[in-house]
């Protein structure tokens, strides 16, 4: 696994985020800086920013991700490890820290807010957490002459991260430190994940079975509720075929004999 090799340097790339954040948090920025992208943001549609808030949900990011399933299994598996430790993480740190978002700070009516107000469990940003974690997972999992595309999911990433000041849900240092601590998460799911032999990827394997069976698991996620906002539905329609597809090409490479020599 040389060609994957993940620097050990990129374990300090973390440290930059959580310091901006520590900073905007000491200095007292915090409610000026969220002002600031939150009024910004608004020159750009709400529908833009509500969708990219769907790339940062676990259940959205799933789906999207799902035909790695077929082309790289390894890819899709980084990601989903790193998927649940960022969700272990996020839950986490919400509880421990329980900071109150900018709802429960700031009076009505003075930023703009897309949904219903949150009030509670502010840092981290969990879906700036989940963009990264899976975004830096499926960066070192893939072979490095094969990273630079790759880093274009950073800035899907960090847009995400905007996006969640941009909807009024969280403070700017919710955002920094969501990603320093998905970047961490996403490290340990590429290690993780390229730690496995190759033939547990398998097509026919078990893992992969229980991943297919995940899709459809998401299929049912996708239509009994609204993720994040109504503005969403679009691409939870498009987020269900992209489901379908796979699990269609799937189930008929599960059918077909393989090929003995």
């Amino acid at each position: 696994m040389s060609n994957k090799v993940i620097p050990t340097l990129v374990w300090f790339v973390p440290l930059a985020p959580l310091a901006i954040a520590f900073a905007i948090y000491s200095g007292e920025f915090q409610s000026s800086s969220f002002l600031f992208i939150n009024q910004l943001a608004q020159l750009l549609p709400d529908t833009l920013w509500a969708w990219l808030t769907f790339v940062g949900n676990g259940w959205g990011v799933f789906a999207i991700a799902f035909p790695l399933l077929l082309l790289a299994p390894r890819v899709l598996t980084a990601g989903i490890i790193a998927g649940a430790i960022s969700a272990i993480v996020s839950t986490s740190l919400k509880n421990y820290f329980d900071l109150p978002r900018p709802a429960g700070v700031l009076e009505a009516g003075s930023f703009y807010r897309l949904g219903e107000p949150l009030l509670q469990k502010s840092f981290p940003s969990g879906h700036t957490l989940t963009a990264f974690a899976v975004a830096t997972a499926l960066y070192f999992s893939c072979d490095k002459d094969k990273r630079k595309p790759m880093l274009l999911l950073f800035v899907v990433a960090a847009l995400v991260g905007l996006s969640r000041s941009a909807v009024g849900a969280h403070w700017l240092t919710d955002v920094f430190g969501g990603a320093g601590f998905g970047i961490w998460c996403g490290i340990l799911g590429a290690l993780l994940a390229n730690s496995i032999p190759e033939r547990y990827f398998a097509l026919k394997g078990a893992w992969l079975r229980l991943v297919a069976i995940g899709g459809v698991t998401a299929i049912y996620a996708h239509l009994t509720q609204i993720i994040d906002h109504e503005l969403n539905l679009p691409l939870q329609y498009a987020s269900i075929a992209i489901l379908l597809i796979t699990l269609a090409f799937f189930i008929k490479a599960q059918l077909t004999p393989s090929l003995t020599r």
